[in-house]
């Protein structure tokens, strides 16, 4: 499963920080990837958002080589759901 490595990555950059809220990045056909109750799955469940995009973007989004406001207004990313948890994931990918 080509997600698997990005998991593993997810789950590693999420040790020590809290993230409140549940957001899932839906890759199409590749799967998806939940983030909820601290912890980083495959497993699709209903989350408060959903970041639609493809591997590669998410890929480059975790990397900070795709800005998430830039990929927004270009349609690489779509966000339905609760905005104010995707927010939260941008000051988690700031570090």
């Amino acid at each position: 499963m080509p997600l698997t490595n990005i998991v593993q990555g997810m789950q590693a950059g999420l040790a020590g920080n809290g993230f409140d809220g549940s957001l899932k990045f839906d890759c199409g056909k590749d799967g998806v990837i939940v983030l909820a109750d601290n912890e980083v799955s495959t497993q699709d469940r209903e989350t408060d958002c959903v970041l639609h995009l493809s591997t590669e973007n998410l890929k480059k989004l975790l990397t900070g080589k795709l800005n998430p406001m830039t990929a927004v207004m270009m349609g690489k990313i779509k966000i339905t759901g609760d905005v104010s948890v995707a927010m939260r994931l941008g000051q988690l990918l700031k570090g």
